[in-house]
């Protein structure tokens, strides 16, 4: 029997416009990590896929890379470029 776990996924500006929401649940396999969860999300949603290369991620306030293992619980946000004047 394979186990799951679930993480909070948090969007913002421009990318929750596009996919009409800023925070949602995933559901994951135990042993995912970032990469796992990345590619889920481009499936799902195609604004996510679309702008994959230009995102920055971040795992319960700290950035990560895409091997960064993910646990129950874990928040992961999807940070995209950011312009200021």
């Amino acid at each position: 029997m394979s186990r799951c776990m679930h993480i909070t996924v948090l969007c913002f500006a421009e990318l929750a416009e596009a996919i009409q929401t800023s925070r949602f649940e995933l559901e994951l396999p135990d042993d995912a990590d970032v990469e796992a969860a990345m590619n889920i999300l481009c499936t799902r949603y195609s604004p996510i896929r679309s702008r994959r290369d230009a995102l920055a991620i971040a795992v319960n306030e700290c950035f990560a890379d895409s091997s960064h293992p993910l646990h129950h619980g874990d928040t992961m946000a999807l940070v995209g470029p950011v312009s200021g004047g």
